[in-house]
């Protein structure tokens, strides 16, 4: 009878998700076989299933722990699906069933960028410069329609490397961007759980919990800065006294000598203009100052070569990088204040998200 209840909801409100049975997610994912987990991260495991008419997908299990009930779950899952663009993952629907809270999307032949960048060697792909150029401007594109296009106006709060996913053409799509929405607390910009993972995390957000947009700009600052580099910024230590490799970079720039970030393995192949206006853009965004970061959708006409960069105001001291590694000890000492931190592969504190082989808190 509940269920009744819910798939009369989803058709009467005319929102664009489906409804699958419990029965067709265990026969597409084999019972949740471990041999078909995909991923693991803060909202719970994600794995691969295939469905009677053989189309792929990825099935999110949400931890039951979720506060929202299930008719307020079943409204913010329609309004998201109602959000579409090419660079944002595809929701397909969801499956209500007893405690289960499940969620279909698209299933992502490339796995994340993460992996496809800085994985094991045998999971990397060879990403040549214009597929990292393109891969760049989409994750931007995809950004700009959360901030600022889409009806929802939605802070990711979680823009890394891992919950960027690749389909058959490595172009570049935003998982997750749902599940913030999800698991917002009250609508303000002041947000008294941290959501995030460090290494990404805005300063300002990591340590007072103030939350806007520009937030999700310095995540992606830090991932443009992956993308050209090909390292990994909470991975890639290349001399002891820094931290991240977003530290490096900064002592880069004021050496004039930026391009040296650039992935050895890309050897002579790749633009140097472009390369420098990618690295240029990423250390604005990384800007200490929220108010000083550009818009996205200033950042992907910036990157289109469509408008000039913007110049820095403010010039990165110590009292910045104080900042920074203060952030990090923060969070580092206070774990329960982390709904989602860095990978399990790295010396970060255990807390609810961890990057898995194919998706973080993600699908």
């Amino acid at each position: 009878m509940m269920m009744i209840i819910y798939v009369t909801e989803l058709r009467a409100l005319e929102l664009q998700t489906g409804y699958y049975s419990l029965r067709q997610i265990k026969a597409a994912t084999h019972n949740f076989d471990p041999a078909n987990k995909i991923g693991e991260g803060g909202f719970g495991p994600v794995y691969k299933g295939v469905l009677s008419d053989g189309s792929e997908i990825a099935v999110k299990q949400l931890s039951s722990k979720s506060k929202q009930g299930n008719r307020e779950f079943v409204t913010e899952i329609g309004m998201i699906s109602a959000l579409q663009h090419p660079n944002l993952v595809k929701l397909y629907g969801c499956c209500i069933e007893g405690k289960e809270l499940l969620l279909v999307y698209e299933y992502l032949e490339n796995n994340s960028l993460a992996r496809a960048l800085f994985g094991k060697e045998n999971q990397r792909l060879n990403l040549d410069w214009a597929t990292r150029q393109r891969i760049c401007i989409q994750v931007a594109r995809g950004l700009a329609y959360l901030h600022e296009e889409s009806r929802l106006k939605i802070v990711h709060r979680d823009i890394k490397a891992t919950n960027v996913l690749l389909d058959k053409e490595l172009n570049a799509k935003i998982s997750d961007f749902g599940l913030a929405k999800l698991d917002e607390e009250e609508n303000t910009h002041i947000s008294t759980r941290i959501a995030g993972t460090i290494g990404y995390m805005a300063p300002e957000y990591a340590m007072r919990g103030y939350l806007t947009d520009k937030a999700d700009v310095y995540s992606f600052g830090i991932v443009a800065l992956e993308i050209v580099s090909g390292k990994s910024n909470t991975n890639y230590r290349p001399k002891e006294e820094f931290v991240y490799l977003l530290d490096w970079a900064y002592v880069l720039q004021e050496q004039e000598n930026l391009l040296e970030l650039v992935d050895p393995g890309l050897g002579s192949n790749y633009s140097k203009k472009e390369a420098m206006r990618m690295l240029d853009i990423a250390l604005l965004c990384t800007n200490p100052s929220p108010t000083l970061r550009p818009a996205m959708s200033a950042v992907v006409s910036m990157l289109e070569g469509k408008i000039p960069i913007q110049k820095q105001v403010v010039k990165r001291g110590a009292m910045d990088a104080d900042m920074r590694f203060r952030a990090f000890e923060l969070l580092s000492q206070d774990s329960q204040t982390l709904t989602s931190i860095a990978s399990a592969d790295s010396q970060r504190p255990t807390g609810t998200s961890t990057d898995g082989p194919w998706v973080d808190s993600s699908v």
